[in-house]
């Protein structure tokens, strides 16, 4: 038995069985032994790989994105450009030499990332060196510092924990963690019912409630609707709040069981930007899609950019680009470009941002290519 689950053991038995909210954030950001704190999980070397990771024209044009929205702003002296969860900081490395297209972005962007883990911050330290004048660190979104700002959380909100909850005679029942008879983590039911849900399911059913994540987006809702600027989403997710148990764990790329290995398997839930919308609107921002991926993607001007590189490169090149585009933009259940849904949250003044007026390029309003 690993170290962790050793101690998750050993807190069950004090205290009774766990909320998978809390089962989920001991197996991710335990100070010791979670998940993110202990190594770099990204890449075919690790457990998962992220659209950064998958080509750089991903991060070039959420580059081009972030100076557009800056421009559309009125160009202010100061920005914050953050990052919440940047991995290695490969999208801000990308993001950042896009961006230097737009004349003033590059000087006005002040650069904050939101990241728990020592190996990952290493990591972004050194993919980010020299790019700026200054890199800031942060555990919390609540401590980013004020004034206006260009956010992106891409596949951030999917790692956060939520709550579960499964349908049983008529209602809703929290379902929890405990210990089997054999010592091993199993799964659970509160005894008591959460009168609160009223969603009408069929008996077994599971709701998930991203309440974490709510915070959050509220929080940047506030703080947006204030200082001004704008959150860039992306996440694999669904549409409209719906009963499904999409509670996942992968290693080494392939699905485990999510109570055998907690802190050697990566934990996630599919993201509820219907959840996370009313969140956002509660706190008086202003809402633009959700669309896919690949319509995002493509009304940026994904094509033009893998055609210009694939003009640019030797045949070898030329065929990876055109892989690396299709995998951005798949279709079907499992594809990225339809799984992957894009949100922004806004500034009430704000227009119709590019990707989702599918009118306007970031590369139209700035005039060049990077």
């Amino acid at each position: 038995m690993s170290q962790l689950k050793s101690e998750i053991a050993a807190i069950i038995a004090a205290e009774g069985p766990i909320s998978v909210e809390r089962f989920m954030a001991l197996a991710l950001g335990h100070p010791r032994h979670g998940y993110y704190m202990t190594r770099d999980p990204f890449g075919r070397a690790g457990d998962f790989i992220t659209a950064p990771e998958v080509s750089q024209m991903f991060g070039e044009l959420i580059g081009l994105w972030a100076a557009s929205v800056w421009q559309t702003m009125g160009a202010p002296d100061k920005l914050r450009l953050v990052e919440l969860g940047p991995g290695r900081g490969t999208l801000m490395a990308d993001l950042l030499r896009a961006g230097r297209v737009l004349p003033g972005f590059s000087e006005a962007v002040d650069v904050h990332l939101v990241e728990t883990s020592p190996v990952l911050r290493a990591a972004q330290k050194a993919s980010l060196a020299g790019r700026v004048a200054a890199l800031h660190w942060h555990d919390r979104v609540e401590d980013l510092p004020p004034g206006p700002a260009v956010i992106v959380a891409n596949e951030f909100f999917d790692a956060l924990p939520v709550r579960q909850f499964v349908r049983q005679g008529g209602v809703w029942r929290e379902r929890l963690v405990g210990l089997g008879a054999d010592g091993r983590l199993v799964f659970g039911l509160a005894a008591e019912s959460e009168p609160r849900l009223t969603q009408q399911a069929g008996e077994g059913a599971v709701l998930e409630v991203p309440l974490v994540g709510h915070g959050i987006v509220r929080a940047l809702a506030q703080r947006l609707a204030a200082d001004g600027g704008a959150l860039l989403a992306i996440d694999y997710g669904h549409l409209a709040t719906a009963p499904g148990d999409t509670l996942q764990a992968m290693k080494n790329h392939k699905p485990v069981d999510p109570l055998a290995e907690p802190g050697e398997a990566d934990l996630t839930a599919h993201v509820d930007f219907a959840a996370l919308g009313r969140a956002a609107l509660a706190a008086g921002a202003v809402l633009q899609g959700p669309v896919t991926q690949r319509v995002f993607l493509e009304a940026l001007g994904l094509g033009a950019r893998a055609d210009r590189l694939q003009r640019s490169g030797s045949p070898d090149q030329a065929r990876a680009i055109a892989g690396q585009r299709e995998r951005l933009v798949e279709g079907g259940r499992t594809g990225m470009g339809e799984l992957f849904k894009v949100m922004a949250v806004t500034h009430p003044d704000l227009p119709m941002l590019p990707g989702f007026d599918r009118l306007t390029t970031p590369a139209e309003a700035s005039g060049e290519e990077p």
